[in-house]
């Protein structure tokens, strides 16, 4: 009996070392009942709290991603950016809450803080702005080829404060969300994915325009990228003086890789036209050269 007195009181000393060692105060705000008390416990329940949030948030991303392709992923990944900030405030208001803090405090301080914050920091709020508008307005997605400020690019990724697109020659081009907003875009992915393009060149005007016709389409349908359903056609813009104005229309799948396309269409067509004898039409220019001395020569 003494023994197991003994071991009780052992194991009661050491339960109460660790309970005096959770709640041993870090730091303490106010004198007053609702005054706010930092322990050991606190920091320890949120550090858990916010990894096992952070473990289950990846679970759902992987689930819900699992069958999406790769657009599909990128715009999952915009919207989840911004639920896991919310989900971790919330996380941790409540762990605050229920450790007997008033929240109402936090608050009123936070507020005021971020109004001086607002004051010096406002660009980055307008960002943070931006990147809601876009994720409610559904203006710009992951995924999409956009325009922006001159830039053509793919969108990537969309963070809390910044977009990041992926270029045609390769390059990662960093964007503030602010500009989305203030700034006109234009979408080339918002209607349709699929595209049309047109590449102009000059005929001879004695030339035989369906034989030309469907000398270009059999060979332009078969570049990479290049749709064969709708067919490239020819298109007859206007007669010139010394020469047939043609307007080669295709159509491609994706309007990423558009600068690439068109050059091997270009290629394609100065090929078609040499092969056949068809030489393109050089603009002429008449140049009449009076004598200074003689303005009647």
């Amino acid at each position: 009996m003494e023994e197991s007195a003994g071991q009780l009181d052992v194991s009661n000393g050491l339960w109460r070392s660790i309970i005096d060692f959770l709640n041993f105060q870090l730091l303490k705000i106010g004198d007053n009942d609702k005054s706010i008390i930092v322990t050991i416990g606190l920091i320890i329940v949120l550090i858990v709290a916010l990894f096992l949030t952070r473990i289950l948030l990846r679970l759902v991303y992987k689930v819900v991603t699992r069958k999406l392709n790769s657009d599909e992923k990128l715009r999952f990944k915009g919207v989840y950016n911004f639920v896991t900030y919310f989900i971790y405030a919330l996380v941790f208001v409540s762990i605050l809450s229920s450790s007997g803090i008033d929240i109402s405090i936090i608050l009123a301080a936070t507020t005021v803080l971020f109004i001086g914050l607002g004051l010096a920091m406002r660009e980055l709020f307008q960002d943070i702005i931006g990147g809601l508008y876009i994720i409610m307005d559904k203006s710009v997605l992951a995924g999409e080829i956009i325009e922006i400020n001159g830039y053509v690019g793919k969108v990537i990724d969309i963070k809390l404060r910044t977009a990041r697109l992926l270029t045609r020659d390769e390059k990662v081009i960093v964007l503030p969300n602010h500009l989305f907003i203030t700034e006109q875009i234009l979408n080339y992915s918002q209607n349709f994915k699929r595209i049309r393009q047109g590449i102009s060149f000059r005929l001879p005007v004695d030339s035989n325009i369906e034989v030309v016709e469907q000398l270009l389409i059999d060979r332009v349908k078969e570049i990479p990228g290049v749709l064969s359903n709708p067919l490239p056609f020819l298109f007859l813009e206007k007669f010139g003086d010394y020469a047939l104005h043609m307007n080669l229309y295709y159509h491609l799948e994706e309007s990423f890789m558009e600068p690439k396309i068109s050059s091997e269409v270009r290629k394609t067509i100065l090929k078609t036209l040499t092969e056949y004898g068809i030489q393109i039409p050089l603009q002429k220019m008449d140049v009449e050269i009076t004598s200074k001395n003689n303005p009647s020569a």
